[in-house]
């Protein structure tokens, strides 16, 4: 198909009192080789839409290649997507109406830059196709307690097939096995049922359910949309295929056998809270060791949680059940006392009211403490030894029974719960922080692990609750339903979830230097028995990273490839240096950024009336990892004085989109010296900085601090040629 350009220029929002439009057109015609541009005082308006679909009519002008200068592509997306044709949207809002001088000389070669850049972009781009393959749409969900149970329901009622395994003979999980569930609903202060129970009977009762008890994932092979999936059965094997996976194996509890310190093994009435529902179930609350009620039960809370020898991370739900199971004991026996020994009570939210119903019992004593030890006394009772707590002082006082308040350990810790069969591993990659939680980059997206289509829900996500539990099964299988439709219709998921291209490699220069397969953030490059590098499709998210790690730089999207960038760097206008030691030479800055934080933190910037050095000129990459080393030197032989590159944070804490896309590109940056080494240049042209959404107000001084940093070292040499 032949290409027909247009420009279409916004003058609203304040752009048009900012920048010379007589001067913006020549450049567009004489530069960027574009003859027909019109202009509009509000390109959002209905009026304004109605004329593009009027100029991209084949029988009107046929413009099927669009450049639209107006506001971020972040916003207006809609009023501003065009149907069959190609849109490319250039920011002269935000990065340069609202963070420049207006009609100021500076500000206007900024805008003739960026008309400069998106002339070059859309001439080098084609209109993405989406990628088809069969998808079937059938949600498995893997585990059968709270959080699974919630996911095949919602599934089902939006109207999936649901297949779900459960590796126990019975559904609801640990929850099933409670006496009593805290409140979830106000006024919280009455314990109630499991909730699960209800939903076990929902499930079961379900014709969309389809449920594998004494069940076991042997393998998952394929991709999203095609996910080849054996289990057995009793024994028996069976496979079928499904679209889209939530993962919701939950927990088992820390083993407290590891608490010797606390007395557990040493005596039969020191046991966890899961034996203490067993107790409760049965109707009274007795000492394991001779069947007496207990009239005085103490709970020890974070036995093995918060604590770098066993579990460094807050198990959740053990502060309410151990308020919960202080209830049981008064219940059961009103002249019990139950004392609560804390390092912290943590109960968010509105469970705050049944903390407060808790503590209003005067049976019940609260006191933070740090526990020395547990021993049993000569009369047989148990001796607990503290020392911090509230009265100030180091005490020892006797209990006739002991709780431990242990924490979860998610089931993915001991056994690859999805046994893919990925070139990566059976597993799904784990948060490096707490050594068995799925990554399921929860800052971001909750749910979403690194392999695509494959969702974590309840605690093999995070430690949460019961009600947690159950909102992050619906949570997860909204995010299924997501994927299988998105595969069907041939569009990347989350979060590109608009995309319609795919990585498409100039395979006959491919090395098989595997970078791309061991790179790729989410296992979508396979190797053939040669080590020849093959995409899953279905499984990329189109962060673009195999483009940035391919030295030969074969592969490339329809809009977004290395040549792409590289001709947007080498568009800009370079002015020529009169003399290098003027102070006032004219420097010129590329700043690379990730269109999911640094993108995001410059617009709340612009919104903010915030300036910005007027030399910098700024190209979003779809992440950091997709950043390939040949544009520094495109750009630095161009005569670009220096280069910022801005993405999402890395790290344990990380926040980036694609994992791993600025840890990557820091990666990469590590071998700069060695590229301008041989172009003559400093190191310090080129500087890297981890920007949050949040950090808008810290971009101006970044920034000034750079500009003023590559301005000490001088003019690039480049510009003489």
């Amino acid at each position: 198909m032949e290409k027909k350009y247009g420009v279409y220029l916004c003058k609203g929002c304040g752009i048009g009192d900012a920048i010379d439009f007589e001067s913006l057109q020549k450049v567009i015609k004489k530069e960027g080789k574009i003859q027909f541009i019109k202009e509009h005082d509000i390109m959002c308006s209905p009026e304004a839409r109605a004329m593009v679909l009027e100029d991209i009519k084949p029988e009107g002008e046929g413009i099927n290649s669009l450049v639209i200068a107006a506001c971020s592509p972040r916003v207006k997306y809609e009023e501003l997507d065009f149907p069959n044709v190609l849109v490319e949207r250039c920011n002269i809002r935000e990065l340069v109406a609202w963070t420049q001088e207006p009609k100021a000389e500076e500000t206007q070669a900024l805008a003739e830059d960026y008309l400069r850049m998106y002339c070059a972009r859309v001439k080098k781009s084609e209109l993405p196709e989406p990628y088809q393959t069969e998808c079937d749409k059938t949600i498995l969900v893997i585990g059968g307690g709270a959080a699974g149970l919630s996911a095949a329901l919602e599934a089902a009622n939006d109207g999936y097939d649901v297949v779900l395994v459960e590796k126990e003979a019975e559904l609801g999980g640990y929850a099933a096995k409670m006496y009593r569930q805290t409140p979830a609903s106000y006024p919280f202060t009455t314990l109630q049922e499991p909730a699960v129970l209800k939903k076990v009977k929902e499930v079961q009762g379900n014709s969309k359910i389809k449920v594998y008890t004494n069940a076991k994932i042997e393998k998952i092979d394929g991709q999203p949309g095609l996910l080849d999936t054996t289990i057995t059965v009793d024994g028996n094997e069976e496979t079928f295929r499904v679209g889209a996976v939530v993962m919701a194996a939950g927990f088992r509890p820390y083993d407290a056998t590891k608490l010797t310190k606390l007395g557990y093994g040493a005596s039969k009435d020191v046991i966890t809270n899961v034996e203490m529902e067993e107790l409760a179930k049965k109707g009274k609350i007795v000492r394991p060791s001779d069947g007496k009620v207990a009239q005085s039960v103490a709970f020890i809370q974070c036995a093995g949680s918060r604590d770098p020898e066993h579990l460094p991370y807050c198990s959740d739900f053990c502060c309410l059940t151990s308020l919960k199971q202080a209830l049981y004991v008064r219940q059961s026996n009103p002249d019990a006392t139950a004392m609560i020994l804390y390092k912290d009570i943590r109960t968010p939210g509105q469970t705050e009211l049944f903390y407060k119903e808790a503590q209003s019992d005067p049976g019940v004593m609260l006191t933070k403490a740090e526990i020395e030890g547990v021993t049993v006394a000569g009369d047989g009772k148990l001796q607990i030894a503290a020392k911090d707590t509230l009265l100030g002082d180091n005490v020892v006082f006797e209990a006739d029974l002991v709780v431990l308040a242990t924490g979860l350990v998610p089931m993915t810790n001991d056994e690859p719960v999805v046994n893919l069969g990925y070139r990566q591993g059976p597993a799904l990659p784990e948060v490096e922080a707490y050594n068995g939680f799925a990554d399921s980059n929860f800052i971001c997206f909750p749910y979403e692990t690194r392999r695509t289509a494959i969702y974590a829900a309840g605690t093999v996500r995070q430690a949460m609750t019961i009600p947690m539990a159950m909102a992050d099964g619906v949570g997860a299988a909204c995010k299924a339903i997501q994927a299988v439709e998105h595969v069907a219709a041939g569009m990347a998921v989350h979060p590109r979830a608009w995309d319609n291209t795919f990585p498409d490699p100039f395979m006959q220069r491919c090395t098989s230097c595997k970078r791309c397969t061991e790179e790729c953030p989410f296992g979508a490059i396979e190797e053939d028995e040669k080590g020849t590098p093959f995409y899953k499709i279905n499984r990329c998210r189109r962060c673009a990273t195999c483009m940035g790690a391919c030295p030969e730089r074969i592969v490339s999207f329809k809009d977004y490839s290395v040549d792409i960038i590289g001709s947007m760097l080498k568009s800009c206008d370079v002015p020529e240096l009169e003399d290098e030691d003027d102070p006032n030479a004219p420097f010129r800055i590329m700043g690379l950024i990730c269109e999911n934080d640094a993108m995001p933190a410059l617009d709340a910037a612009a919104l903010h009336k915030l300036k910005i050095d007027p030399r910098v000129r700024f190209i979003p990459l779809r992440c950091m990892g997709s950043f390939n080393m040949v544009w520094v030197s495109d750009a630095l032989s161009r005569g670009i004085d220096g280069i910022i590159l801005m993405g999402c944070k890395y790290g344990d804490d990380y926040q980036c989109h694609f994992a791993k896309g600025s840890e990557l590109c820091n990666y990469r940056l590590s071998k700069l010296s060695e590229t301008l080494d041989k172009l003559g240049l400093e190191s310090d042209r080129v500087i890297q900085y981890q920007i949050g959404h949040s950090d808008f107000d810290k971009l101006p001084d970044l920034i000034s601090d750079f500009v003023k940093r590559v301005m000490e070292i001088g003019p690039n040499p480049f510009k003489e040629f």
